[in-house]
């Protein structure tokens, strides 16, 4: 069989790395953004019999891959084989080794190829090239969600309830702090709701109260996708009502509660700022526009729960950056055909920020004091034509198809020129002041880890 080893240093002891694994959402951090893999049976506990099951996407084709764990050795090392899967044969070896006060984290791998030895000699050499890149994001993904994790180590574990968990902010954020120890619970509109979740329905004006209040915060993510469709009347009332009518429910719930949780991190956006040709911070007035309008009504709606005395944060989240989905999802098929290019004048500013440090940050603002309105963008702005020629750069490609702003006016209307030909240089100076480290503060670094380049 073929084989492949990566090992790197973790600042952290044997036990904390083996744990982190151990812990539910550690799968979910563990896959690179870029690979097309959908957890379909997450590992019910690190124990030698667990089984997971995974779907992958070869092409057009989806292959199912069941591994199950082996020779599991609390704090040490375990094994994962394969069952069913795209090999002839496949088993992962993790490893925990006390070195200078961390961990020697290593992963060692043998598989076989279907075939014989002409797939065998044919694809060994590829296999290994991505294991290579694989393994270089979860040894680092690993290393960060540490570093974060052990910030707070000295506080207790927090009972965390999330809506819009399925979503991209909240799947990520679900699986970081349930390696960190935190519970999670997820809030859900079907009815009855499952086991470990909060039913709540923002249309109807229902939340289950009760469930609510055994936990320490509540993250509010859920709100209808704005670049989904054109703006028509009727959409752009769906919008506004999405996140200030949930907004508003929720507020008044906790404000009616006699022992609420103690924080509501509610999401709202950059486009509260409307477009600006200076810097601005979280000290500048709502700009003009159908975003900035929905902005100010969506934080004026957790206004309940502040007189109410729960600690608000009004977390204004910028241009999220993940080959996951998002954005950038979307523009990666248009950048490797070569044919990006930038909007309009491509002088507007884009207020970017990785998943990684979204998910950072409202953990951050999980213990923080910090209350009122915090700009979750990376330090460094860049504008519309930096980052498409930064983006080509990373793919290797050319950015030579630049799209008129007449044309982008023609195709998305209302909704094309607030999103894509506005903008501002946004920065995010209340989170530095509390301390927050941005863990991707270079837009080109920060593609080249998501994009595995």
């Amino acid at each position: 069989m073929a084989s492949f080893t990566a090992s790197t240093f973790i600042d952290a002891s044997p036990r904390e790395v083996y744990a982190y694994h151990a812990r539910p959402g550690a799968l979910e951090r563990l896959l690179p953004p870029w690979q097309r893999v959908r957890i379909v049976r997450p590992i019910d506990g690190l124990r030698d019999g667990a089984v997971a099951e995974l779907e992958l996407a070869l092409g057009p084709f989806r292959r199912r891959w069941v591994a199950e764990h082996r020779d599991t050795r609390e704090g040490a090392s375990f094994r994962d084989v394969q069952l069913d899967g795209p090999f002839a044969a496949w088993e992962h070896e993790h490893r925990f080794l006390a070195e200078g006060g961390g961990c020697r984290l290593e992963d060692e791998i043998h598989f076989r190829l279907p075939g014989g030895p002409l797939g065998q000699l044919l694809g060994a050499e590829t296999i290994r090239r991505t294991l290579e890149r694989t393994f270089a994001f979860r040894h680092t993904r690993t290393q960060r969600d540490l570093l974060r994790h052990q910030r707070f180590a000295d506080r207790p574990r927090l009972k965390v309830a999330i809506s819009g968990a399925s979503g991209l902010i909240g799947r990520a954020l679900s699986a970081f702090l349930t390696t960190g120890g935190h519970q999670v619970v997820p809030m859900v509109r079907r009815t009855p709701a499952l086991p470990g979740t909060i039913a709540w329905d923002p249309t109807g004006g229902r939340v289950d109260a009760d469930a609510l209040a055994w936990c320490d915060a509540v993250v509010h993510l859920a709100g209808e996708n704005i670049a989904a469709g054109r703006w028509t009347a009727t959409r752009k009332e769906s919008v506004r009502a999405s996140r200030v009518a949930g907004t508003r429910l929720l507020a008044e719930t906790l404000a009616a509660m006699p022992g609420p949780p103690r924080t509501l991190i509610a999401a709202s956006a950059i486009g509260y700022y409307g477009h600006r040709e200076e810097e601005v911070d979280e000290s500048a007035p709502p700009g003009e526009g159908f975003l900035a309008e929905v902005c100010r009504q969506w934080e004026d709606a957790c206004e309940p729960a502040r007189r109410a005395g729960v600690r608000v944060v009004n977390l204004r989240i910028g241009v999220v950056l993940t080959a996951a989905g998002g954005a950038l999802a979307r523009l990666l098929p248009i950048f490797r055909l070569g044919l990006g290019g930038k909007l309009g004048s491509g002088r507007q500013g884009m207020g970017w920020v990785s998943l990684d440090d979204v998910v950072g940050l409202i953990h951050h603002l999980l213990f923080s004091g910090l209350q009122g309105p915090v700009n979750a963008t990376a330090p460094a702005p860049v504008s519309n034509g930096e980052f498409t020629r930064t983006l080509a750069r990373v793919l290797r490609r050319p950015a030579l198809a630049p799209v008129p702003a007449a044309a982008v006016r023609l195709a998305a209307g209302e909704m094309g020129v607030e999103l894509l030909l506005a903008g501002a240089r946004i920065l995010p100076r209340r989170a530095l002041a509390d301390g927050f480290a941005f863990l991707d503060g270079d837009l080109e670094l920060a593609l080249r880890f998501e994009l595995g380049r």
